[in-house]
């Protein structure tokens, strides 16, 4: 064989070999990403289920209509009243959406319309237009709010700041993502609990500059992050020196006192 002949096959040889590693490590990428995206997903999907005290708060009463749909829980007034105002409340990160069920039912037996939404993945970010869905299927309400606990409010927040119908956004340990809310001068409420481990009141107080001048704030004291819903300790918060029943309570009122100032 000439020495022409034997380097051309060396080549051939070299590109041959190049291109079965560059399929390799294709092909071990591709798994990498598709081991990771399996591992989010798992991940994602071990929420924090909702309590026995919440499940139990999904059944009608005196007080209270309860409608378990597919797409969300609706809360509303027993007494048949039309409701004119309503809120749509996004559940915070890898939590049941149902767990909020205790504190929503006192909001909607002061004379509102309420609506919890459960999110893809537990994460609010991938479902941040659910409210639209909420919004659609309820046309005679007049005046509509949006809120969320923890990362759901990050969504409710960037949810407002796209949608003009929305006159308003409550924070339950939470805060927007940008200045949004400030450039557009909607209307806040931020609640949080004093000994919260999470959303901290310097967190908060940082804040403040993302939000129009005339956000509130409303802080329950002895609150901690966990207990705006009803789901169990969560890791990284501080112990509450308030019990949960109160919590939602003060909660509920300060969100109904906001309300009521914005649409008197």
């Amino acid at each position: 064989m000439k020495f022409g002949q034997r380097q051309i096959n060396s080549q051939n040889r070299i590109r041959f070999v190049k291109k079965i590693n560059w399929k390799l490590a294709a092909a071990a990428l591709a798994l990498a990403l598709i081991l990771s995206a399996a591992a989010f997903v798992i991940w994602a999907s071990d929420a924090s289920p909702a309590s026995e005290v919440a499940l139990q708060a999904l059944a009608s009463d005196s007080l209270v209509n309860v409608d378990v749909q597919d797409d969300w829980v609706v809360f509303s007034p027993a007494d048949n009243s039309q409701p004119k105002n309503g809120f749509v409340f996004y559940p915070g990160g890898k939590v049941d959406f149902r767990a909020y069920a205790p504190a929503l039912r006192k909001i909607a037996a002061q004379g509102y319309l309420v609506a919890v939404v459960p999110v893809s993945l537990n994460l609010a970010f991938f479902d941040v237009n659910a409210a639209t869905r909420v919004q659609s299927a309820y046309p005679e309400i007049e005046n509509w709010f949006v809120g969320g606990h923890s990362l759901g409010g990050v969504a409710a927040s960037l949810f407002a700041a796209d949608n003009a119908f929305v006159q308003g956004v409550v924070f339950w340990a939470s805060y927007p993502a940008d200045d949004a809310l400030k450039v557009k001068d909607i209307s806040a409420v931020s609640i949080y609990g004093t000994n919260d481990g999470l959303a901290t009141e310097e967190k908060l107080n940082d804040s403040r500059a993302l939000l129009p001048d005339d956000a509130k704030f409303v802080a329950i004291e002895g609150g901690n992050h966990a207990q705006f819903g009803a789901y169990g300790f969560q890791e990284g918060d501080n112990e509450a020196f308030i019990s949960a029943e109160e919590q939602w309570e003060q909660a509920a009122d300060a969100t109904v006192n906001f309300f009521v100032e914005i649409t008197r």
